[in-house]
């Protein structure tokens, strides 16, 4: 006898991110972006991690460039700072919020097809969701 599996919860793409950014919002706070909580963790898009030593100096050419010669470690703390004031000045709660719409360092949700939203989300929650 077959055994029939129960289906998935299929949901927009809109309504996973908003779970998403519920879950990621309670990771950070207000010295530590996504990007370095993610980096830091292991978790989601690895953040800054995910880049190598050049693709993050590429990255933050422009944080770079005004302090040839600093180590990774302040060019990441110097990203996470930036991410910071951008979420203030957008008004937005994550890095990957600020970069759905400024795209400079990345771009924030665009980066992830649909599969990998609900990966990052099962990945934090323990839950499986699929997105329609």
């Amino acid at each position: 006898m077959s055994r029939i599996l129960p289906k998935q919860e299929a949901i927009p793409r809109t309504e996973m991110i908003a779970l998403l950014r519920a879950e990621l919002v309670k990771l950070t706070d207000d010295d530590n972006s996504i990007c370095k909580v993610a980096s830091e963790r292991g978790i989601f898009c690895k953040g800054f991690h995910r880049n190598s030593d050049g693709g993050l100096r590429r990255c933050y050419s422009w944080l770079d460039k005004r302090r040839p010669g600093m180590s990774r470690e302040e060019l990441e703390d110097l990203a996470n700072r930036w991410q910071l004031a951008r979420q203030i000045v957008d008004e937005l709660p994550l890095a990957c919020d600020v970069q759905q719409k400024e795209h400079d360092s990345c771009r924030g949700w665009d980066d992830f097809s649909n599969e990998e939203l609900a990966g990052f989300f099962t990945e934090l929650t323990g839950r499986s969701l699929i997105v329609a």
